[in-house]
């Protein structure tokens, strides 16, 4: 995983207050743009874990076969050649008559062919336990790696971020609303009500916007604050459907579907690469985490540069 550095504007000295709010704005943006990938990257470390746990398991799994069948070829020897006192020559010259004679010889064909189909087993099971167990060790030391790309990425966000909340903060009121106009736009008013196509999506909608007037946190998914992918993952987990907290994942999930074509429950997606996600409600609008220093609200799909796309993920 990469970070997107930002623009070097902490130290510049702006000669507009117009200039201030445009480099709050843009620093904004590039701030979601590297909690997006830090989103991202704890996806991908969640399935490495996933990965190393059920190759454990299947390691596990194939040595305890491998232990069971070991157990079973020893009581099928005994079985042949001492349990029953039964060889070649016990039966040449203990058979009574031929069918007798090949009765026996029959038997021990099958003990010695069932003992070589158990022994080719253990083998096939032994290779699969190695392929296991070095499918864990490499799935582990994968996701040992993200985890510290994480920490890295995640001690640089915070200074970043820190630094941008000083900037906001000074700014004017009318500055501050310029920059949710940069991103996010105007806040509008929530719609009376949203019929969704379907339950998931209906309870999806109505948990959204549910949320309007909770604080944007990089990284939040809920219950008190959110980022544009915490708040569409806690919509749809509302509704029995786990979305991964990445704008850039969740962009993955679901089927397309065409800006024309949009219902209440789509995600809409924004730039390219895909940093910003909201829910469609019906009217050109959506509900979304837009920025730091805004509120969950409902705006406009043309409020935000860059629109990239979007998927039904229930309906």
């Amino acid at each position: 995983m990469t970070v997107t550095i930002l623009p070097g504007t902490a130290s510049a000295v702006p000669g507009t207050a117009d200039e201030v709010a445009a480099q709050v704005a843009e620093a904004s943006h590039e701030l979601e743009v590297v909690s997006e990938q830090l989103n991202e990257a704890r996806v991908v470390l969640a399935r490495h874990q996933d990965e190393a746990r059920a190759a454990g398991e299947a390691t596990a799994e194939a040595e305890a076969r491998i232990g069971s069948l070991d157990g079973h070829i020893r009581r099928l020897a005994r079985s042949a050649y001492t349990g029953s006192g039964m060889s070649q020559l016990h039966a040449l010259l203990t058979s009574d008559s031929a069918d007798h004679l090949l009765d026996q010889l029959g038997t021990l064909d099958a003990i010695a062919g069932h003992t070589n189909a158990v022994i080719t087993e253990v083998s096939q099971a032994a290779e699969d336990a190695e392929r296991s167990r070095d499918a864990a060790e490499e799935a582990a030391a994968d996701a040992e790696r993200t985890v510290e790309q994480i920490a890295a990425q995640q001690e640089e966000l915070e200074a970043k971020i820190a630094d941008y909340q000083r900037r906001y903060e000074a700014l004017t009121a009318p500055q501050q609303e310029q920059v949710a106009q940069a991103h996010g736009g105007a806040a509008l008013p929530a719609p009376s009500a949203v019929t969704a196509p379907s339950s998931a999506a209906q309870v999806a909608v109505n948990t959204a916007l549910a949320q309007i007037g909770d604080p944007y946190v990089w990284g939040a998914g809920g219950p008190n604050a959110f980022d544009c992918s915490g708040l569409t993952s806690y919509a749809y987990a509302a509704a029995g459907v786990t979305l991964p907290h990445s704008s850039r994942s969740q962009s993955q999930m679901g089927t397309p579907v065409s800006r024309s074509e949009l219902q209440p429950g789509d995600l809409v997606f924004f730039y390219s690469p895909v940093s910003h996600v909201g829910m469609y409600i019906g009217n050109g609008q959506m509900v979304h985490a837009s920025t730091s220093g805004q509120p969950v609200k409902v705006g406009s799909l043309d409020s935000m540069p860059s629109y990239n796309g979007a998927r039904r993920i229930a309906g």
